[in-house]
Parts: structure tokens; C-alpha cells; sequence
């Protein structure tokens, strides 16, 4: 086992152990992927400030998203099919999620059912909903969730329809993957990855087998979503979505000011400042590029978050240096995740929060909570000046 400090040496792992259409499903974007790309990139413009001669000792970086203590500021993103990338997947991450006492957020199209990590967990947990065109669907799927504990609902609003990603296409993406030459050639070498999916009976979309009605095929992700995903979801649909909750929201993918002032009226939790990964409208400006524009929009209204790129503690501290409470790992954790299982999403948290510690101290901050924008030095142009 090599030595893993960093999240790219998970990322190694994970590609040499996760069949390739899953581990492209995770490290891939749409089209031509440069807003993949730039969401890690921009964070690279931004640099640190070193302070020296100050006290560092008593460091604290917990904090609270949604008015929830968190040990520091990051949640687990909803990613789907995290149950392929390693067996019982999001049973495995949410369990690490709640050691380390962070939040975790299940996907709608999770492998692993709501109920399923309700049932392995102790802790509530966070649920990402995709709205349907089966209003039946919705309602169900919402009360499942708060028959399950679920503490907050996160509703992800910029997937209406799926961006073309042609990673997943050319790879026949579906769960179980379908058995063509080219991925039983594929999975001939990920003999440890099939020994374990061999050991659970869940390896298809837990959230829909046995709940949706009048559905076809849904081991392929695309063909459901352009089946199933509601192209008509506006502001009164989000409204009344919200009446249906009646608890914590959290509204996800929102990258335009202007849009971030409507989720603000609606009274929502917190808004998370996100394009989905760039797995979305690729040639949309990174997460950290449009984050102060969104801040400005909202002031104090609302609390704003962030994701998309995130790949360090050091990424962790320039975002809530740069405004965000709290950020939501994907590719991070998931990287963890198909190197090593839980104890991989336990590593990667471990580093993040190390580098997170670290970076903060040595910019002369010991408080999580006094961390702002005199630790950067931000690029007079990084916002851009668009016509």
C-alpha cells in the first residue's frame, strides 16, 4: 500500500481499482469539460498570505452549516452511483460522514437506498432530491425521507435536463454496468471491485427500483433522467416543494446572482454556489469565480455555500476565506471511497482536515470563524470583467 497523504494519491487508487466507467463518471465534465477543469484551476489563482510570529496553539475550525456543528466546514456532497464506485457505497461514506462528524447527503440516484443508510446509521443525514415528472414519485420520495430522520432536504435546481457528457456515453454508463467485451475485458482486472459488489444485492438505483411506476430501463442514469426529470421546474414548483418539507432546505446549483436573490425570497437554509461539478452547462464560469457576485447579491439573507473544485484544505479555507460558510465535497471523498472504502473516505476527510489546520495557521489565523479575505491575495481581474 503506498503511503497516501494527499487526494490525488486516492485518486491513483481509485482509478486503478474502480472499473473505468465509474471512475470517468466521477473525474469527468461535459463537453469540452473546461468548466470541469477551471473549478479547480481558479482555485490556483488564489494565493495565501504567510504571517509569522503569532500565536497558533488552540486552533479551532469547527464551525455550524444550516445550524448544525460540524467539525469543520465541509459537507459530503450527493454524488450518484457512489454505491458502484465501492460496494454498499454511501452506507460506507455516510458512516464515515457521521465518525467524523460531518454531514453526509444521499442521492436520489444513490445505489443504496434512504432506507438502507438510515438503517446502518445512527446520525440523520442530509437527502438530495431531483424533481420528477411523477408528482406521486415526489411526494413519496419526500415522505420517505422524513419517515427516515432525514434533517435537511437538498434540492439540486440545475438539472432539468442532462448535459452531454461524453465520457459516460461512449462508456455505456448503467448499473449494473451491461456486459460488453470492452468492460468484461474491464472488469477482468478489477477482480477485488467485483468480489466485493458480489457480496451485496445492491447494484441498481435503490431510490427507484420498487418505488417509481411506469418507468422502463433504469440501469442506464441518462435514459431515466431524460424520462423522468422534470424540464418545468420554475420558482412556484421549488415553493411548493418547500411547503411539502417543511424542514431545513438547502437549494443547490445556484451560479447567478440574480437567482440567488429568488432562492434568498424564498426563504430557503442556505444555497449552495455550484454547476454541478461541470458536469452541467460547460463554459459556465467556475464555483469560486461566481461566489463573490452571489454574496454581494444575498448579504446576510441566507447563508451561501459553495462546491466545485474543492480538491485540498487549503481549496476549503480560499472558499470560506472568500465568503462561503461551508463547502460540499464530491470527487474528494469519492476518490477515497473507490481507493479504500470507508476507511478511504475517512483519509480523505483526515487530509483535508489536516491541510485545512495547517494552511490556517500559517496564515496567521487560529479561528475558523475569523478566517476572511486579508489571508488571500486575489488577482484584480479574478472575477473577470464580462460584457
Amino acid at each position: 500500500m503506498p503511503v497516501i497523504t494527499t487526494i490525488d494519491d486516492l485518486k491513483a487508487l481509485h482509478k486503478r481499482r474502480v472499473p473505468r466507467m465509474f471512475y470517468d463518471y466521477c473525474e469527468s465534465g461535459s463537453w469540452s469539460e473546461q468548466t470541469f477543469r477551471e473549478n479547480t484551476s481558479d482555485f490556483d489563482l488564489l494565493r495565501l498570505r504567510q504571517r509569522i510570529a503569532v500565536d497558533m496553539s488552540d486552533r479551532r475550525i469547527s464551525t455550524t452549516m444550516a445550524g448544525q456543528p460540524v467539525t469543520m466546514p465541509v459537507a459530503l456532497a450527493p454524488v450518484g452511483l457512489t454505491g458502484m464506485q465501492s460496494a454498499d457505497g454511501e452506507i460506507k461514506a455516510a458512516r464515515a460522514a457521521q465518525a467524523y462528524g460531518v454531514p453526509y447527503t444521499l442521492s436520489t440516484m444513490s445505489i443504496c437506498s434512504i432506507e438502507d443508510v438510515a438503517r446502518a446509521t445512527d446520525a440523520p443525514f442530509w437527502f438530495q432530491l431531483y424533481v420528477m415528472r411523477d408528482e406521486e414519485f415526489v411526494d413519496d420520495i419526500i415522505a420517505r425521507a422524513k419517515n427516515a430522520g432525514v434533517s435537511a432536504l437538498v434540492l439540486t435546481v440545475d438539472l432539468q435536463l442532462l448535459g452531454q457528457r461524453h465520457k459516460d456515453l461512449k462508456n455505456g454508463l448503467s448499473a449494473p454496468p451491461k456486459l460488453t467485451p470492452s468492460t468484461m475485458l474491464d472488469l477482468a482486472t478489477k477482480w477485488r471491485w467485483g468480489f466485493e459488489m458480489l457480496q451485496t444485492r445492491r447494484r441498481s438505483f435503490g431510490n427507484i427500483v420498487g418505488h417509481a411506476k411506469s418507468v422502463g430501463d433504469i440501469s442506464s442514469l441518462s435514459s431515466w433522467t431524460a424520462e423522468q426529470f422534470d424540464p418545468k421546474l420554475d420558482w412556484d414548483t421549488i415553493a411548493r416543494l418547500k411547503d411539502k418539507w417543511k424542514g431545513k432546505l438547502i437549494i443547490k446549483g445556484i451560479l447567478d446572482p440574480e437567482d440567488a436573490v429568488r432562492a434568498a425570497d424564498l426563504g430557503c437554509d442556505a444555497i449552495v454556489v455550484s454547476n454541478h461539478g461541470g458536469r452541467q452547462l460547460d463554459g459556465a464560469l467556475s464555483s469560486i469565480r461566481m461566489l463573490p457576485s452571489v454574496l454581494r447579491a444575498v448579504g446576510d439573507r441566507v447563508e451561501v455555500w459553495m462546491d466545485g473544485g474543492i480538491r485540498s484544505g487549503q481549496d476549503v479555507l480560499k472558499a470560506r476565506a472568500m465568503g462561503a460558510r461551508g463547502v460540499m465535497l464530491g470527487r474528494a471523498y469519492i476518490h477515497g471511497l473507490g481507493a479504500m472504502g470507508q476507511e478511504g473516505v475517512t483519509r480523505a476527510l483526515q487530509i483535508i482536515e489536516r491541510e485545512l489546520d495547517l494552511t490556517m495557521a500559517l496564515c496567521g489565523k487560529r479561528d475558523i470563524e475569523d478566517v476572511d479575505r486579508d489571508i488571500l491575495l486575489i488577482p484584480k481581474d479574478f472575477e473577470g470583467d464580462w460584457v
